[in-house]
């Protein structure tokens, strides 16, 4: 606890929790809220794809977006390590955290299993048959997907409002 309490009231934790710059919190938070954007957006919009949703839209065209997805991950890990250290002691001790953290992993590790269900698919050779819908097991991952990526959204956003950390935020 002492560490978790050195790191909050670290001099850059207490600008950025205390500062009336735009660059402390609210900035912190916007490009958390943009990085969630890129990943979540990215994500469903393959997930919705893969589920029949714009059909002439090719699969493989979204093999180009997982690279800016995962720029968008990693602005909200770091945004959110932030944040986290902001409010550290109060955080680590609400169980809505966790739930967070849980169903980040579930999607993170969800994405992996689809992108390689979709595009290690003989389906995706070039052909016309590249129309056909995705197997199944793809669409069963592409809904577990969104509902992951819901959890994670709705669980962040109730770390102000649930638990020991209850209006701090």
């Amino acid at each position: 606890m002492d560490f978790l309490l050195r790191i909050e009231e670290s001099g850059f934790c207490q600008w950025v929790r205390e500062a009336d710059s735009l660059f402390a919190f609210p900035g912190i938070l916007l490009l958390h809220t943009i990085g969630m954007g890129l990943v979540v957006g990215i994500n469903t919009t393959f997930d919705l794809r893969i589920l029949g949703f714009a059909p002439a839209v090719r699969l493989r065209a979204f093999q180009k977006f997982f690279p800016v997805m995962w720029i968008g991950f990693w602005i909200n890990a770091i945004t959110g390590t932030i944040l986290l250290a902001v409010n550290a002691t109060k955080l680590t001790h609400n169980p809505d955290f966790y739930v967070k953290l849980a169903f980040i992993a579930l999607a993170v590790i969800n994405v992996q299993m689809l992108k390689k269900q979709v595009f290690s698919s003989p389906v995706l050779d070039g052909t016309a048959a590249e129309e056909a819908l995705p197997t199944t097991r793809a669409r069963i991952l592409a809904m577990t997907s969104m509902f992951f990526w819901i959890g994670a959204i709705t669980s962040g956003r109730l770390l102000a409002y649930v638990g020991k950390s209850a209006g701090v935020l």
